[in-house]
């Protein structure tokens, strides 16, 4: 079975967009210089967050946990004209790498990143979100949620990622980290201020309109 699902992501790939040099090159080094290179978004994800970023066009997009900046990079490059985000990451070791490959994109100059907690530095920041990406602690998502639902307007995207964590929300038994993820999902089924799909793509990816 794990065979027949890493061909159709193979397929999946070769019939995608193709990452350019800058993402390959960030991917590779994150495979070189972290411990948990698996976090990075990756080829079918950035694709994904990329195209959405490019269909709505977004004037002010918030991301929430950068990791190395794989997610950053593609969804800046759905901005509009003049548009900015922020990007959070907690991880003050990994500004080193963020930095160089949003310069290298070509994005040092719309892209704002912030090293922190999420939940003191998020209320600091003005404006509203056009789109949001959530990919931090998993067990804040409910704190992130609350904190930001108010400040999307009628259409905008929050896109959570890591929903399925490895199939364990499936399972009667649950660790912390997966009961409290159920639990996010749950509310957000039962949220009827928002559209909602959640898609079975990598580590699953909720995405969530504002209506």
């Amino acid at each position: 079975m794990n065979s027949l699902v890493n061909a159709i992501q193979y397929y999946c790939e070769q019939h995608s967009g193709q990452p350019d040099e800058v993402l390959y090159e960030l991917e590779r080094e994150t495979g070189l210089k972290t411990l948990a290179p698996q976090m990075i978004s990756g080829h079918l994800q950035g694709q994904l967050l990329q195209l959405l970023s490019q269909i709505a066009r977004p004037r002010h997009i918030l991301e929430v946990g950068t990791f190395t900046g794989y997610a950053t990079i593609c969804l800046a490059r759905g901005l509009a004209e003049g548009g900015r985000m922020d990007t959070i990451e907690v991880n003050a070791e990994l500004a080193y790498i963020i930095r160089k490959y949003l310069k290298k994109a070509g994005l040092k100059d719309r892209v704002q990143l912030h090293i922190g907690d999420a939940l003191e530095i998020i209320p600091r920041l003005p404006g509203n979100f056009d789109l949001i990406f959530l990919d931090a602690g998993k067990q804040h998502y409910q704190a992130y949620y609350d904190l930001l639902i108010d400040r999307m307007p009628s259409g905008g995207l929050l896109l959570a990622d890591n929903v399925l964590w490895s199939g364990k929300v499936l399972h009667e038994k649950q660790d912390a980290d997966t009961a409290t993820l159920h639990q996010f999902n749950e509310m957000i089924q039962a949220d009827e201020r928002v559209d909602k799909l959640m898609l079975p793509l990598r580590d699953g990816l909720y995405v969530i309109r504002k209506k």
